[in-house]
């Protein structure tokens, strides 16, 4: 599996945006205005054939006025805020994203893990490839899966992941409590903030969920298990001499599937199962959430819910 670091970089653009969002919107209340402000007349001139590189120019330094302030302690407080929310920003999507590249190393040991047991994919994987006909083969394949589950960073990952999930399930609270209480809010700062926050922690979480879906499916693969059980009974039928042999292989092949179906359970977070339910609840939910604001604030409706997420 390659490296990948289009997460981290999407970090980046949207720590980016995040710690552009109040001078953004502060550009677009000026633009917003009523035309009796002619602010918006004044942004763009009326006759455009005698537009020069000094009325770009003349324009640019409006709009940074605009956006950043006119005076130097004003754009110096802004410039401040805007690089602390740049730091910290940076610093939680690149949490994210270490959680995330974990998680995709997880899931590769997770894949060569179930290629151990089939010739042909542990000789495409170049892994060694072993038989579960014998107790000493069950009792390495056990070992290798308990090995490969608590190898890598766990607790720190699991704490960042739970952690990131409580705060947008509270930043969603919020703004839905904002739309209950007045609609007009929703074009406040502090609104869009916090839904953008949502938004962009919430494409994090639902990688997490993709990811440790697919892990504990690996994992929890029980038809390898019952592919060796009639495996075995058709060694007994062929070699009867080795009938104790692989009947004690058999009940211990027995006693491990058993085994992993009571202490396996589904990937959580913070101790919610996710489950095909949850992942579509909180994608409809999400999704749903910001088509409703950019339909409010575009003035047509967006149907961003419809759209399919792999």
């Amino acid at each position: 599996m390659p490296e990948s670091m289009n997460y981290f970089y999407g970090g980046l653009m949207l720590s980016v945006v995040l710690s552009l969002i109040p001078s953004i919107k502060r550009l677009s209340d000026h633009v917003g205005m009523d035309n009796s402000s002619n602010v918006t007349n004044s942004l763009i001139p009326n006759d455009l054939t005698y537009v020069n590189l000094e009325t770009y120019s003349d324009i640019l330094s409006k709009v940074i006025d605009l956006a950043f302030g006119t005076t130097l302690w004003e754009r110096t407080v802004v410039l401040i805020s805007a690089f602390e929310r740049l730091i910290l920003s940076s610093l939680l999507f690149f949490l994210l994203a270490v959680a995330e590249r974990t998680y995709k190393q997880r899931l590769l040991y997770a894949k060569l893990f179930s290629h151990l047991t089939s010739s042909r994919r542990a000789r495409k994987s170049d892994l060694p490839h072993f038989r579960l006909n014998k107790v000493r083969n069950i009792k390495l394949w056990l070992s290798v899966r308990s090995y490969l589950k608590r190898r890598g960073p766990q607790r720190s990952v699991d704490v960042i992941i739970s952690a990131v999930f409580i705060v947008t399930l509270l930043l969603l609270s919020f703004v839905s409590l904002e739309l209950i209480k007045d609609l007009e809010s929703l074009h406040s700062r502090y609104n869009v903030e916090a839904l953008f926050w949502s938004f962009s922690l919430g494409i994090f979480i639902l990688r997490f969920m993709t990811l440790g879906t697919k892990i504990n499916k690996k994992y929890r693969n029980l038809s390898v298990l019952i592919t060796e059980q009639i495996n075995l009974y058709l060694q007994i039928e062929q070699k009867p001499h080795k009938k104790e042999e692989l009947m004690v292989a058999n009940n211990v092949l027995k006693l491990a599937a058993d085994l992993i179906k009571e202490l396996e359970c589904p990937f959580k977070i913070s101790g919610l199962s996710a489950n095909p339910y949850l992942y579509t609840i909180t994608k409809v939910v999400l999704l749903s959430a910001l088509s409703g604001v950019l339909s409010e604030l575009l003035g047509f409706k967006l149907k961003l819910h419809k759209i399919k997420i792999k």
